[in-house]
């Protein structure tokens, strides 16, 4: 904790420029945590020209020595993994069985990734008797969100640096704790001053600052489609390059060929994990109009099964939200779907039964749900889940395309007709019949689901500029 008062910039813990505090609390409990020292734009003006003034002697590295600086890092990582779970439990509430396998977990295995994939990555290549070089592209801020805090920091550092680039890490400043960590990571595997920094702040008074900067070259952004907006609209005067991975609403198709009990339950659990704070979350269950029935008692049950408590205790299955303003958002979007006419199935408002305190909500399946409903179209960010019925798989398809997301998609039912579907579903990834997470397949999203890949040589290629030399020679 004694981490909050400072931020890390060129090689070394600093105190802020600005004198800014946020109070800090576990989401569990709403117990204090300390103070948060908030950076200003003094604060990221000098990240970047830390990040600046490292960038020609960084990008100049061996391909050879930054997959070992990488590999430094991921050593540092699994000696430090159990501490790595226990922040982000303490800091978002995530049970830690859930906080170990899967958070933790995450950074490690992205890390593996991009180390496997910088391997192996085409840097240079001859195509006649052009030479194609890629090379990074610069100074990169990298501003990540709260609900899956390490995934996305190493999602963002790790192919940087594979790439040769330099940063600025804006983590959420609702869970500093994991980003804290990482940056001692880094110092601790020799990342050269300047290469890594990290600044705490708030959007508007960091992240905005970080993307307009005329000195960064990119911004990686992840977060809501409306802070998204934002940020490509600082972005565009100094024409920088924006990725963005933003907000989700995404499709669930069972097929009439599923198992619909193993599909259905698998849905509205996959729905409810990490507390249903996940932006890939599969929120809109898609079901044959004569198994709406069958599929409300099937999801019932699932959520029932869930157990909401104490982030400490390895039985818990979920945790709370991340903030009041959250709880606060999702009791008002369930109170709506009860509004407009959709059926409660299970949950609702409130607090879980014999819980009196911290963001916790009760697991919520809502059945008959209409596509016109606010429930069927907001981002809820919440373990709320909409099942909606079809007439044809035709019907399906329109409905589940009926949205201004893309992010990832999922679709359950024999493997040729599931294969069908998935190729008609505009997302950037669709997931058939349940399968494991694959970190070496892209990640990011279709329309105003973002743009740019995230993972392995596809997170790696966004981070790179790509030079012609033509006339090289054979």
């Amino acid at each position: 904790m004694h981490r909050l008062s400072q931020h890390y910039v060129a090689g070394a813990w600093q105190t802020p420029i600005a004198r800014a505090t946020l109070p800090f609390a576990t989401p569990a409990t709403g117990a204090s945590l300390g103070d948060l020292a908030l950076g200003n734009a003094q604060d990221a003006d000098r990240a970047v020209m830390a990040a600046r003034g490292a960038f020609d002697g960084f990008s100049s590295w061996p391909v050879a020595d930054r997959i070992a600086l990488l590999e430094a890092i991921l050593a540092a990582y699994k000696a430090r993994c159990d501490e790595i779970a226990q922040a982000m439990s303490t800091e978002m509430g995530v049970p830690i069985t859930q906080a170990c396998d899967a958070q933790a977990w995450a950074g490690q295995i992205h890390l593996e990734t991009t180390i496997q994939a910088a391997r192996d990555f085409h840097w240079e290549e001859q195509r006649g008797t052009t030479r194609i070089i890629r090379e990074g592209i610069g100074v990169c801020a990298l501003i990540t969100p709260w609900n899956w805090p390490m995934n996305q920091i190493v999602c963002k550092v790790a192919p940087a640096l594979a790439a040769g680039c330099t940063m600025v890490l804006k983590p959420s400043e609702l869970a500093p704790l994991s980003a804290l960590l990482f940056a001692e990571l880094c110092d601790q595997a020799g990342v050269p001053a300047g290469v890594f920094n990290l600044v705490n702040g708030t959007g508007a008074d960091v992240g905005a600052h970080l993307a307009a900067h005329p000195e960064v070259d990119m911004v990686s952004f992840t977060g809501s489609t409306r802070a998204g907006v934002a940020v490509a609209q600082a972005a565009a005067p100094t024409v920088k390059r924006v990725a963005q991975e933003l907000g989700g609403k995404s499709a669930n198709i069972i097929l009439p060929g599923a198992d619909l009990d193993v599909a259905v339950q698998a849905g509205t659990l996959a729905c409810f994990g990490n507390t249903g704070q996940s932006c890939d979350a599969p929120t809109r269950m898609f079901v044959a109009m004569d198994q709406m029935e069958a599929a409300l008692a099937v999801a019932r049950a699932a959520a029932v099964s869930v157990i909401v408590g104490d982030p400490a205790d390895p039985s818990v299955t979920m945790g709370p939200l991340i903030s009041g303003a959250q709880w606060d958002k999702v009791q008002a979007l369930i109170e709506t779907g009860i509004t407009e006419g959709a059926t409660l199935a299970a949950g609702g408002l409130g607090r879980p039964d014999g819980i009196t305190m911290g963001w916790f909500v009760r697991p919520t399946v809502f059945g008959h749900v209409t596509p016109d409903m606010t429930i069927a179209r907001e981002e809820i960010f919440g373990p709320v889940l909409s099942i909606i019925g079809y007439d044809s798989v035709d019907h399906a398809i329109a409905m589940a395309n009926d949205t201004v997301y893309g992010l990832a998609a999922y679709v359950s039912g024999p493997v040729d007709a599931a294969r069908a579907v998935a190729r008609q579903l505009r997302a950037g990834q669709v997931n058939i019949n349940g399968p494991d997470w694959d970190t070496f397949a892209p990640f990011g999203g279709y329309k105003q689901s973002g743009n740019g890949r995230e993972y392995a040589d596809w997170g790696i290629h966004d981070f790179c500029e790509i030079k012609a030399l033509v006339g090289y020679g054979s």
